[in-house]
């Protein structure tokens, strides 16, 4: 316990957030790897409370403040009671037996005592990280509680390590959208602060917001991240600017953003966002960069028709492997293969939610097919001489490019439907010219932009 509060006492001597925020780890640190146990069985159940209360007063606070801070390490001690239980089960193999229901309750007495503290114990702003650490480790034991009750239900749970915060469980999470709550208890006592800004508990805003995204998006409950960007955005004016905030917080939030944005279907804001969050993330932040191009390789697709090279994939093995035989069927317009590609990765790309998008990808697949065959049709001399691309293409010339890239089965596509693909592709701006049904031609821009982006 002495450890504990030796760094309780140096943290308010210097005003560190973070090294408060230790106190309150329910992880040992590498340098004292029995500190919890320690803690726990430097007291019991009877004195706990003089216990604590002798530390804390070896540190100036108010009455209150000294109260509150009683009251939050008495619910740390209690928490650590129901963990060290669950760790030793888990270090035996018998994971299965232990009871993380319990461990979930306790974190959340000790969240609540924090809050409390923030709300009647005069906390400062200062120690806002303890918040991050409440909450964190409170969502991280809902899950795992939830995961357990699941599993003794009979209810299978989708938990693999890739992209585990946007793809939710599809079983009940009774705790999880418990600690939902909770969180968002802690998001409003940051976003109504009006101390000050230097002095604000403001300043943790973004890491709270990135915790209720990671949540609401376990939850399939997304729609409820879009009224926390509608709060941010009201509250903007007493707020420090986004770019003051730690880059980490800066980063997750341009992320999240840009996947709400991108379910949401508004590809230029996500575009945007998603960009941000990958220019500023770090160089060797595996994961995350992964995690980032999950989604900003379709929405590029979409919106600008990029497609990634294979050094920007190169880093990343599962998404070579989902999105290279996409691109390379988008690049030679071979629909067969794309739809093969489509089908291959179906159940990866459904997970992610990014199925609906890269099935669009097969418009650009189409024009590129389309291109080839009017790059077939070679040059006719125009009126002055001129060799120039011949610019009316017959439409059954396209329908045989179409049923050969998409493999028909039983000869050619029927007219209408042919006429129907390149109407469509006129409309959508990836064609330029227009539809002769009487000669059964197609005429083409013959100003050199016939497939706009393409250099034809």
């Amino acid at each position: 316990m002495d450890n504990v509060f030796a760094d309780f006492r140096e943290a308010h001597q210097i005003w560190s957030g973070p090294l408060l925020s230790t106190t309150l780890l329910p992880i040992n640190p590498a340098s004292d790897p029995n500190r919890l146990i320690n803690f726990y069985r430097d007291s019991e159940e009877s004195k706990i409370q003089a216990d604590i209360r002798y530390h804390v007063n070896a540190v100036r606070l108010s009455s209150s403040e000294s109260k509150a801070w009683v009251d939050v390490f008495i619910a740390f001690w209690k928490a650590i009671g129901e963990l060290l239980p669950v760790d030793k089960l888990a270090r035996e193999g018998r994971g299965t037996d232990a009871d993380w229901t319990s461990v979930y309750e306790a974190w959340k007495e000790l969240s609540n005592a924090l809050i409390r503290g923030y709300t009647n114990g005069g906390f400062q702003a200062w120690t806002v990280p303890c918040l991050y650490v409440a909450g964190k480790h409170l969502r991280i034991f809902a899950i795992k509680a939830d995961d357990q009750s699941a599993s003794k239900k009979g209810v299978n749970t989708f938990t693999s390590g890739f992209q585990e915060d946007v793809v939710g469980d599809q079983g009940k999470n009774e705790k999880l959208e418990d600690a939902a709550r909770v969180i968002n208890r802690i998001f409003t006592l940051c976003i109504s602060d009006r101390a000050p800004l230097e002095e604000s508990r403001k300043w943790g805003l973004y890491y709270t917001t990135n915790l209720l995204f990671k949540t609401y998006f376990k939850l399939n409950s997304i729609g409820l991240s879009k009224n926390i960007l509608r709060a941010l955005e009201a509250s903007s004016s007493d707020m420090p600017p986004l770019e003051a905030f730690p880059k980490s917080h800066i980063v997750t939030f341009k992320y999240y953003v840009g996947v709400i944005w991108f379910l949401e279907e508004d590809y230029v804001k996500a575009e945007e966002n998603l960009t941000e969050a990958w220019n500023m993330c770090h160089k060797d932040a595996q994961k995350n960069r992964e995690l980032i191009l999950t989604y900003l390789i379709p929405t590029r697709l979409l919106t600008t028709h990029t497609l990634p090279t294979t050094s920007l994939l190169s880093p990343y093995p599962r998404l070579r492997t989902l999105f290279t035989p996409l691109c390379q069927s988008l690049k030679r317009g071979d629909l067969a293969r794309f739809d093969a590609a489509l089908i291959a990765g179906e159940d990866q790309f459904v997970k992610r939610r990014i199925y609906l998008t890269l099935e669009r990808g097969r418009d650009i697949a189409l024009r590129n097919l389309l291109r080839k065959v009017f790059l077939a049709g070679g040059l006719v001399v125009d009126k002055e001489g001129q060799k120039v691309r011949r610019t009316r293409i017959d439409v059954e010339e396209f329908g045989a490019g179409i049923s050969m890239a998409a493999g028909v089965k039983g000869g050619a596509m029927e007219r209408d439907e042919v006429e129907c693909l390149l109407a469509n592709m006129i409309y959508k701006g990836l064609m330029k010219g227009y539809i002769s049904r009487e000669h059964g031609k197609v005429v083409l821009s013959t100003k050199g932009n016939a497939f706009p982006g393409t250099g034809v």
